[in-house]
C-alpha cells in the first residue's frame, strides 16, 4: 500500500539556531526539540532529565480530596474496601497496583475483575450485588465507571459507595459516585488529560501517602505496573506519562517484579542481553522499550482475560515469590498461545469475507460481524482489518443476547465520535479517539451500520484514507554520527506523542549489496545506503516488507528514503543502522 510523506511543522529557523545555541546542540537536534514544545534550557533540561518532582501535584485532581478522605474513613471504621478493574491490561495492573499498595496498610480488602463474558466491560449490576453480599462499603473502581450513572444509583440503593478513578471520555452525565476522579471532566483542572486508568490509580496512591507524610521514592516500585499500562492502553508518552515511564522502564529492566519476571521468562523474552531477531542474522544488544510491552509484554497479561480470567493477570502482577509467578505465568501463555490462534483465524475470515464482498471492499469504513467470532479477540482482529484495508473498523460478535464489539481507526479519524453519533441505538459505548468498545441488541444492528458508514463517508477526508508517514526533518546523510545518535536516544522512551524520530534523505543509492532477506517470503531488503560519487558510509540499512523494490535499487537508481536510526551489533562491534520505514523512486 502506498504511503504519503508528511514533513512535519520544522517551526522558526531563528528562534531554533537560538535554542541550538542556548544548549549546544545541532539544528536538527534542536529543531527536533522544538516540535516537541521545547524553546529553552529549562524545557530542554526536563525533557532529557525527567524527575519524580516533576509530577503534578494529585490534589489537583477533582474529587481527589473526597477519595482520600473516604478511603481514610474505611480504615478508620474497619470496612470492608474492593478495588475493583476493568480486564485489560490498564484495568488490571491498576488493580494489582491500588490493591497492593493499600493492602500494605490494611487488611480488609479485596480486588474483583468483572467476567469478559457474563458482565462485559465495566462496572457491573453482578459486581455491585457481589459487593453488597461480601459486606462491602467502599468500592474503588479503576479504569472503568465513568459512564455508569445508572449502576451508582443502583449501588446506592446497596449502600455501597464508589470511588471511581477513570481516563476515558465522560458523557452528559457524572454518574453520583462519592468521588469521580477523571481529568476529562470538564470542570477537573488537573493540568495533565494523558494519564492511563493505571495513572489514575498512582495519582490516588501518591494522594493517600501525601497524605501521610510518605515521600513518592516509597511509590517508585508501582511504576513498572504504570508503564505496562501506558504502553499497552497507548496513551500519549508526554508530561507526566513520560516521567512515570522513564522510571517504570528503568525498574523494569534492573529490578522487574516477580510477575514481570516470570512473563519475560515465560515468553523467553530477554533484557540487557544479545536479541535475536528475524532480520536475516543481525543481533541487538538493548533494554527493553515501550514497544516491547506493546507487542511481548502487554498482550501476555491481557490474554487471561480475553481467554479465561482477568484475575489471573492481577494475581501474576501482585505475586510475592518467583515459584507463584512462574505458575501462573505458564498458564497465561498457554492462553496467550490460544488467544493468537484465535485471532488469526478470526483475521483470516473477516479478511476473506471482505475480499468476497464488492460493497465491504468500496466501502470507506469496515463492520464485519459473526455470532462465532471470540469476544476476546476482536479488538485485535480490528487492528489487524485497519492495518490491512487502512480504514476505521468495527468487528462485532455476539455475547450475551447482544452484538457487541471493538472499534479501531485510522490516523485523525475520531471514530469515538462517530460511534457517538450512533448512540441511541446502542446499549453501551466508550472509549477515545482511535478505540471504542460498544454494544447493542441485534435488531438495530442493520440500522448502525448503515448510519456509521453514512458518518464514515461524509466526514473522512481523502488524506485520512492513506497511510502517512509523518517525517521529523530532512537530514544529509553527513549529518548522521554517533553523537548525533547518542542525543537521539536520549529522546526516549518513545511512544505516541513522542515518537522515535523519523528522517527523509533524498537522491541515495545502494553499494552494490543490495538483497532480499527474511526466514520465509525473503520480502525484507538488506541494503548499504551512501551517495552516488561522495564518499560517505555506507550506512548498512533494513527494509521490513519493502522487497517490491529489489530490482529497482538493484539496478542502480536513485531513491529517496525515510528512517529511524538505530544501534546494531554484528560480532561484538557496533555500528549505525538505518532502518527504512519507506522508500520512494528517485530521480534517474
Amino acid at each position: 500500500m502506498e504511503k504519503r510523506w508528511e514533513l512535519r511543522h520544522q517551526g522558526n529557523k531563528e528562534l531554533i539556531e537560538q535554542l541550538a545555541k542556548e544548549i549546544n546542540v545541532s539544528f536538527p537536534i534542536a529543531n527536533l526539540l522544538y516540535q516537541r514544545g521545547i524553546t529553552n534550557y529549562e524545557d530542554a533540561k526536563t525533557f532529557f532529565r525527567p524527575e519524580l518532582s516533576h509530577l503534578h501535584d494529585p490534589y489537583l485532581m477533582k474529587d481527589m480530596d473526597k477519595a482520600v478522605l473516604r478511603i481514610e474513613e474505611a480504615i478508620e471504621h474497619n470496612e470492608r474496601i474492593l478495588v475493583y478493574g476493568d480486564y485489560d491490561v490498564d484495568g488490571t495492573s491498576a488493580v494489582a497496583l491500588v490493591y497492593s499498595y493499600l493492602k500494605e496498610f490494611y487488611d480488609n480488602i479485596d480486588f474483583y475483575i468483572p467476567d469478559r463474558y457474563s458482565e462485559g466491560y465495566g462496572i457491573s449490576l453482578q459486581g455491585i450485588d457481589y459487593a453488597a453480599e461480601t459486606n462491602v462499603k467502599l468500592v474503588i473502581a479503576l479504569d472503568c465507571g465513568i459512564k455508569a450513572v445508572e449502576k451508582m444509583k443502583y449501588a446506592k440503593t446497596k449502600q455501597v459507595d464508589f470511588i471511581i478513578c477513570d481516563h476515558h471520555r465522560p458523557g452528559n452525565e457524572l454518574p453520583e459516585a462519592y468521588a469521580v476522579l477523571d481529568p476529562k471532566r470538564s470542570d477537573c483542572e488537573y493540568p495533565y488529560k494523558e494519564l492511563s486508568g493505571c495513572g489514575i490509580g498512582f495519582k490516588l496512591i501518591q494522594a493517600f501517602a501525601q497524605k501521610r507524610n510518605i515521600g513518592i521514592d516509597a511509590l517508585i516500585k508501582y511504576l513498572d505496573l504504570v508503564t505496562i499500562s501506558i504502553a499497552s492502553d497507548i496513551v500519549l508518552i508526554t508530561g507526566e506519562n513520560r516521567v512515570l515511564a522513564y522510571y517504570g522502564l528503568k525498574l523494569i529492566n534492573t529490578k522487574p517484579r516477580p510477575g514481570i519476571e516470570a512473563v519475560l521468562g515465560s515468553g523467553n523474552i530477554k533484557r540487557k542481553t544479545e536479541e535475536v531477531c528475524e532480520k536475516d542474522g543481525f543481533i541487538f544488544s538493548r533494554q527493553l522499550n515501550i514497544n516491547d510491552i506493546v507487542f511481548l509484554i502487554g498482550p501476555r497479561i491481557n490474554a487471561a482475560g480475553r481467554i479465561e480470567s482477568g484475575k489471573d493477570s492481577v494475581k501474576l502482577l501482585i505475586t510475592e515469590t518467583m515459584e507463584d509467578a512462574a505458575l501462573i505465568a505458564l498458564q497465561i501463555d498457554t492462553f496467550n498461545t490460544e488467544r493468537r490462534c484465535l485471532d488469526t483465524a478470526t483475521t483470516i475470515e473477516a479478511v476473506e469475507m471482505i475480499q468476497s464482498n464488492p460493497d465491504l471492499l468500496k466501502n470507506k469504513a469496515t463492520l464485519v460481524y459473526s455470532p462465532d467470532w471470540h469476544k476476546g479477540v476482536v479488538g485485535i482482529v480490528a487492528s489487524r482489518l485497519t492495518e490491512t484495508f487502512y480504514r476505521p473498523t468495527i468487528v462485532l460478535t455476539e455475547s450475551n443476547g447482544l452484538i457487541c464489539g471493538s472499534a479501531r481507526s485510522v490516523k485523525d479519524f475520531d471514530i469515538y465520535d462517530a460511534i457517538d453519533a450512533c448512540s441511541d441505538l446502542l446499549e453501551h459505548f466508550g472509549g477515545h479517539k482511535y478505540a471504542a468498545g460498544l454494544s447493542l441488541k441485534a435488531e438495530n444492528l442493520p440500522e448502525f451500520r448503515r448510519r456509521f458508514e453514512e458518518i464514515v463517508e461524509t466526514t473522512i477526508t481523502q488524506d485520512m484514507q492513506v497511510p502517512e508517514v509523518e517525517i521529523d526533518e530532512v537530514i544529509d546523510l553527513r549529518q548522521i554520527t554517533q553523537n548525533f545518535y547518542k542525543i537521539i536516544k536520549q529522546f526516549a522512551p518513545f511512544g505516541p506523542g513522542n515518537m522515535a524520530p523519523i528522517f527523509k534523505t533524498t537522491g541515495v543509492v545502494d553499494m552494490g549489496s543490495v538483497r532480499l532477506v527474511g526466514k520465509s517470503e525473503k520480502n525484507h531488503l538488506k541494503l548499504a545506503i551512501t551517495y552516488p560519487n561522495i564518499s560517505i558510509g555506507p550506512f548498512p540499512a533494513i527494509g521490513f516488507q519493502l522487497g517490491d523494490f529489489f530490482n529497482y535499487i538493484y539496478s542502480g537508481n536513485l531513491f529517496d528514503i525515510c528512517y529511524h536510526i538505530e544501534e546494531n551489533e554484528w560480532n561484538g562491534n557496533i555500528s549505525l543502522q538505518l532502518n527504512i520505514k519507506d522508500i520512494k523512486k528517485g530521480k534517474h
